[in-house]
């Protein structure tokens, strides 16, 4: 892969067609996991939803567990975990042992999430979302960095804990945080954690002196890029097989959006979702840009975006609704035909 690169596939364990069971939804993509580690990639990387029609992995930490236990070398990633949602104890206990099943695969991505119902429906008040996100990191990296561990912060208390087993990974697995706002990807920087995407290079530039600042290296800084991505031979195959999904997707984060980014109670504008065909010209300005098509079209997209901000891990989501055949077969294009043009385009000159 282009500059060393780590190339991953995102899961979302999504069904779009209520007549498929999802007995055979988890099955076959359990199955593709299993065929991603043979083809060579390096991560795979999940996501956590909740209350979603169309079954969006509500609970990742069995999925990555199970992913654990049918593959050997892949590492597993969250992109992300919604901390506030979860109790930071059983949450340690559970993540160690999936790096200890995994024999220290496990990379623990930790964001603060948004989307109004999720809080609702756990109860939690959305206004305490930052403060238990930080409460819940500092107890992840004491109970699996010390003997005994006590906290007493706003949210949570604990009380003389013992960890055990402890993760593979010392002192801990890598930690990766969603950030988008200035401050928060600082404080992600000066903590040491690795981020979950990066909208410019004016963040990147905050983000390395924040880990300069606090004495680590910003050479050592790992960025993730996400782009939900679909290959097949031409591009009118490609969007033939992948354009539903992807317009299925930009509905649901709209719809989330509305809610999440409403001012003074009144639905946030988010515009209509385009059609397949209007989403194809790229006229649209979406939520995320499609990269659809053929292996040079794909390869020129990811290229591009490559070249105007820091990415070191790339993770190329899986569309929805997909049929897992052309799934594998866009799996199959990425490793033979994609991942070579990105690498042939990024080499030095002599």
């Amino acid at each position: 892969m282009p500059g060393n690169v780590n190339l991953g596939l995102m899961f979302s364990f999504r069904r779009t067609d209520e007549r498929r069971s999802f007995t055979d939804l988890y099955r076959d993509e359990l199955d593709l996991i299993v065929q991603a580690e043979e083809l060579g990639f390096d991560t795979v990387w999940l996501t956590e939803h909740h209350f979603a029609e169309d079954g969006y992995s509500p609970s990742i930490v069995p999925i990555a567990a199970a992913i654990a236990a049918v593959t050997t070398r892949v590492r597993i990633g969250f992109n992300l975990l919604l901390l506030p949602l979860h109790q930071p104890v059983p949450l340690a206990e559970d993540l160690a042992t999936i790096d200890v099943i995994s024999n220290g695969r496990l990379d623990v991505g930790l964001g603060q999430g948004y989307a109004v119902h999720e809080f609702a429906g756990y109860g939690i008040d959305r206004a305490e979302r930052l403060s238990r996100f930080l409460e819940g990191w500092d107890i992840l990296t004491g109970l699996w960095t010390n003997d005994v561990f006590s906290y007493s912060g706003k949210r949570y208390q604990v009380d003389n804990a013992r960890l055990v087993p402890k993760p593979v990974q010392q002192p801990t697995p890598p930690i990766w945080v969603g950030a988008t706002s200035e401050k928060a990807i600082v404080r992600a920087g000066r903590r040491g954690a690795n981020l979950l995407g990066l909208a410019n290079p004016h963040l990147q530039s905050a983000y390395e002196q924040a880990r300069r600042d606090a004495g680590l290296d910003a050479a050592d800084a790992k960025v993730l890029q996400l782009h939900w991505v679909h290959v097949a031979d031409t591009d009118d195959d490609a969007w033939a097989q992948a354009g539903e999904g992807f317009r299925h997707l930009l509905t649901v984060y709209g719809e989330w959006g509305k809610s999440a980014f409403a001012v003074d109670g009144a639905p946030y504008p988010f515009p209509g979702v385009p059609s397949v065909a209007q989403l194809r010209q790229g006229g649209q300005r979406t939520i995320f840009p499609p990269v659809i098509g053929s292996a040079d079209h794909v390869a020129r997209l990811l290229s591009d975006s490559m070249d105007s901000i820091l990415t070191t891990h790339l993770a190329l989501g899986v569309l929805p609704g997909m049929d897992p055949e052309h799934t594998a077969a866009s799996m199959r294009r990425v490793i033979n035909d994609v991942a070579p043009a990105l690498a042939a385009a990024t080499q030095p000159l002599d």
